[in-house]
């Protein structure tokens, strides 16, 4: 992903925030039989304070991505869309498409079966604690029988990023009365409107407007 200074994101803050609220990464590799990209929820290690992330695969993907062998990057995409030129005013101007993504890439360690069932049960747990009458991983019908077939059908990995890129293109290059424009025409009903990336523009710019203050 390439980098613009102004669209950077480097708050560690913010980028937790980020994997917190949009946990489904795609995960690339580059192997010596071309690119292998999976799809897995990955949560942050709670035993961390940085960027270091937990999840698992099934098998075998962890064979086809040669997990813990070379680089892994995850992608981690948060709010996005379509900008259209008609919210600029009358001015020259093309479509864009904001959005909010975070690249994380490092040499991810192998968890021991011990260490995989605790993240498969926090994977659980931090999903189904949303719901009124939860259903744990190790609550009945699952038995520890069913739950060590489970455990050995997957491989559970730790990722301690060396080297990340994150990116935040929200409209920061527009003038301030463009950018209230474009968030109550997201926050509109219109084919466009898109309620989330409003409230991410909206976090975003009244941080910069604070910063500028």
């Amino acid at each position: 992903m390439r980098q613009n200074p102004s669209f950077a994101m480097t708050d560690v803050a913010e980028l937790r925030r980020l994997i917190a609220r949009n946990p489904w990464a795609t995960l690339v590799s580059a192997t010596d039989d071309g690119i292998v990209a999976s799809h897995y929820a990955v949560l942050l290690d709670d035993e961390r304070d940085d960027l270091t992330v937990v999840g698992h695969v099934g098998k075998p993907d962890d064979l086809l991505h040669g997990l813990g062998e070379r680089e892994l990057t995850l992608i981690f995409q948060g709010p996005h869309g379509y900008i259209t030129p008609r919210w600029y005013g009358d001015v020259a101007a093309v479509p864009t498409w904001n959005y909010v993504a975070l690249h994380l890439t490092g040499v991810p360690e192998i968890l021991t079966p011990e260490e995989n069932l605790v993240v498969l049960d926090k994977l659980v747990t931090h999903f189904e604690s949303a719901e009124p009458d939860p259903r744990l991983m190790w609550q009945a019908p699952n038995d520890e029988a069913y739950i060590s077939r489970l455990e050995r059908g997957t491989m559970g990995f730790r990722l301690t990023p060396s080297r990340l890129v994150a990116k935040r293109k929200l409209s920061q290059n527009k003038p301030d009365d463009v950018v209230d424009a474009i968030i109550a025409e997201l926050n509109g009903d219109g084919a466009y409107a898109n309620a989330a990336l409003a409230a991410e523009m909206q976090r975003a710019h009244e941080a910069l407007r604070g910063a500028r203050a």
